[in-house]
């Protein structure tokens, strides 16, 4: 057993070696394999191969690439862009016009991708050719895009919310419906912001433009159907029981072959540039899921969870003390890492302090996934930032940095309301599941 002042150094010892350039998984096995060399001895040092082993038999992580592919398959499909397009034809009379396109276009993928930097790089794509033309304010287009992305891992079915489900064993299909409400307020927020701009200062985007005839609108409406179709599959056959967390991302897959197929661009090459890009991203992903599970292993013998537990109660801190102390925390760490490095680099440590303090694991979930979304628009280490100013091929970082200002802002407001009001996120699971 180890006291809080080891697991303080440990901690410690993570951030310094993040800091110094270091891959997560590389940094967080470090630290595991000191911990273990040290305290626990070479049997334990050589059971990183079945912890190994045994994270990635965790049958909720196999969804995480299914929606990985799923999101291959729907951008590649073009769907994506006839989303866009339609999306578009409605959201335009708003101040702020095409502005709010980027926002629900995000919102509508983030709903069926599950990941932000997929849906930074998917609307980037799609959007920017269509304000080339168009006399809109640089920076605020490149925060919108970097605002509407944000939206990728909080609205359902959010990758980070299966990652932090999988480490603290909090059921996902509550974590997905506690963030419905969140993840809709948060949109709600962004387009709340481009209107205010665009009523304080009107030069910076351009008026209403002339809309289509509305037969032709109506006509398009139908673009829209592919994306709800899969996020109603995805959340109905969870909700009813029908299906777990995996199975509906596997019919979600399925269900996207054909719209593809419908599209006309269905083809074995097509799908061949999906199973790839899936693959990369996926083995990524799971690298630094299996160290995490090899650290909280080495954690939980050390006796780590239950010293942080103990600390957490002789402070004598309230819920809404830790919350905020966490808050700021999360903000200042948000600047220097990024989202997956934040989420499982720091569950194991503050897991047992919010539990000892008798803080709701799925409101927490929901809470610390918005802080590592803060981080994705955080200059200078915000990953979407960079996924942008990549897509975008001109001008400098620093215009991607200055749009996301109004929109960080936005997201602070969104934290204190989530802080203030819990039941937001608390509300639909025990609607759903019961108390």
């Amino acid at each position: 057993m180890i006291g809080i002042t080891e697991a303080s150094i440990g901690f410690l010892l993570l951030i310094g070696f993040l800091f110094l350039g270091l891959h997560v998984a590389v940094a967080m096995f470090l630290v595991a394999l000191l911990g273990a060399t040290l305290y626990l001895g070479p049997p334990l040092v050589a059971a990183f191969g079945t912890q190994l082993w045994g994270a990635m038999e965790d049958y909720v992580l196999l969804s995480i690439p299914l929606y990985i592919l799923l999101g291959e398959i729907l951008v590649r499909s073009g769907s994506t862009d006839r989303l866009y397009r339609s999306l578009a034809d409605w959201l335009n009379f708003l101040p702020g016009g095409l502005l709010h396109t980027n926002i629900g276009a995000s919102a509508v993928f983030s709903a069926v991708s599950g990941s932000s930097v997929a849906t930074a790089a998917t609307i980037s794509t799609v959007a920017l050719p269509s304000f080339r033309k168009r006399r809109y304010d640089t920076r605020l287009v490149l925060g919108s895009i970097a605002a509407g992305a944000s939206l990728g891992n909080l609205i359902p079915p959010g990758i980070a919310l299966i990652v932090y489900g999988a480490m603290t064993n909090t059921s996902v299909g509550q974590l997905y419906a506690a963030a419905v409400v969140p993840g809709i307020v948060m949109t709600v927020l962004f387009m709340g912001t481009i209107i205010l701009i665009a009523l304080v200062r009107p030069d910076l985007v351009r008026q209403k433009e002339v809309a289509d005839p509305l037969r032709e609108r109506l006509k398009r409406l139908v673009d829209l159907l592919p994306p709800f179709v899969i996020f109603g599959i995805i959340m109905g056959s969870i909700y009813t029981g029908w299906a777990t967390v995996t199975e509906s991302a596997a019919l979600a897959v399925v269900v996207a072959l054909p719209i593809a197929a419908f599209y006309g661009r269905l083809s074995i090459r097509m799908l061949h540039d999906c199973f790839v890009a899936t693959a990369n991203l996926t083995a990524m992903s799971m690298l630094i899921l299996a160290v995490a599970f090899y650290l909280n292993f080495v954690m939980g013998l050390l006796g780590v969870t239950p010293a942080l537990g103990a600390f957490a109660t002789s402070i004598g801190a309230s819920p809404l003390e830790l919350i905020i102390a966490l808050t700021i925390f999360y903000l200042l760490l948000g600047i220097f890492f990024e989202t997956l490095p934040m989420l499982v680099g720091t569950v194991p440590i503050v897991f047992p302090v919010i539990v000892a303090a008798g803080i709701d694991p799925v409101w927490f979930g929901v809470f610390i996934v918005l802080m590592c979304e803060i981080s994705l628009i955080s200059p200078p280490v915000g990953m979407t930032l960079y996924v942008i100013q990549a897509v975008r091929r001109e001008g400098t970082i620093a215009e991607v940095f200055q749009g996301t200002v109004p929109f960080f802002i936005a997201m602070v407001v969104m934290t204190v309301l989530l802080i203030a009001f819990p039941e937001m996120a608390l509300w639909l699971p025990r609607i759903s599941f019961g108390p």
